[in-house]
């Protein structure tokens, strides 16, 4: 059995949990050690069994924790050389902290394949996962921090049984709110975030290429709300005739309220 549990979502900091048939690691863990712990637990499983931690980029609500959990835990640390880089330069990783680097062609952690596909964002050299179980043939893919979908993306994420799928804003709400012009300007550009709109339009496309689970992921708080969020996906899945699938939010914190079994 595959479990995937949003632990963390939004600006102040993500993280998502997954296990497989007893193997367990985190996407990204952008909060404190002591609140990642306490989650994990909440939900019901271990922190002491995080094997490996797969990072997205460096920005701080992906990686706030990472230091001080990967030391305690020994968890081995995995993401893109321009990621590596700046968590050297950030001080984040250091000789007593096991990480490697990991490309395009992806690896293989015994019986799990990790494939990396670029995303669009302003950060070194953003990932998303797509994450393959040969043992189950699950396959989970996560998508975040990202202006544009592109076909590479695409069709590195379908086929997947669930997908992790960032709907971070409200476009009205962003125009219409009280973040500077600049940063406005940021998030809506190809390298910002992906708003409910863009969201919302891909998920029928991925339902029909067998994608039957959707988690809402990394909502703003001043932005959007998880109401508008599942809407406007939800409308669009049903309008294009989506009816047997399963759409979820991840709360801003979860305590456990939501984990997906597949």
């Amino acid at each position: 059995m595959s479990i995937v549990c949003p632990l963390f979502s939004g600006s102040e900091g993500n993280s998502i949990y997954i296990e497989n048939n007893g193997v367990s690691f985190l996407v990204d863990i952008g909060r404190s050690c002591k609140q990642i712990e306490k989650s994990i637990i909440q939900n019901g499983f271990n922190p002491g069994k995080i094997e490996y931690i797969l990072i997205t980029h460096e920005h701080v609500d992906h990686v706030r924790g990472l230091r001080i959990f990967a030391k305690k835990y020994n968890s081995k640390i995995y993401a893109s050389e321009g990621t590596i880089k700046e968590l050297e330069k950030k001080q984040i990783l250091d000789e007593k902290i096991r990480y490697e680097c990991i490309n395009l062609s992806g690896t293989k952690i015994g019986e799990t394949e990790i494939n990396p596909f670029e995303i669009s964002h302003d950060c070194a050299q953003g990932y998303g996962y797509s994450i393959l179980f040969d043992d189950s043939k699950v396959k989970i893919s996560v998508c975040s921090d990202l202006g544009i979908i592109s076909n590479d993306i695409f069709n590195s994420i379908s086929d997947s049984n669930l997908v992790v799928i960032e709907s971070n804003h409200d476009i009205e709400m962003l125009k219409k709110g009280p973040y500077p012009f600049f940063l406005k300007k940021r998030i809506l550009s190809d390298i910002g975030h992906l708003s409910n709109e863009s969201c919302a339009k891909l998920l029928p496309k991925l339902a029909s290429n067998g994608t039957k689970r959707f988690i809402l992921y990394h909502l703003s708080s001043n932005n959007n709300t998880p109401e508008i969020a599942y809407e406007s996906s939800d409308f669009s899945l049903k309008s294009n005739g989506m009816y047997n699938c399963e759409l979820y939010v991840a709360p801003k914190s979860n305590l456990g309220e939501l984990r997906v079994e597949i």
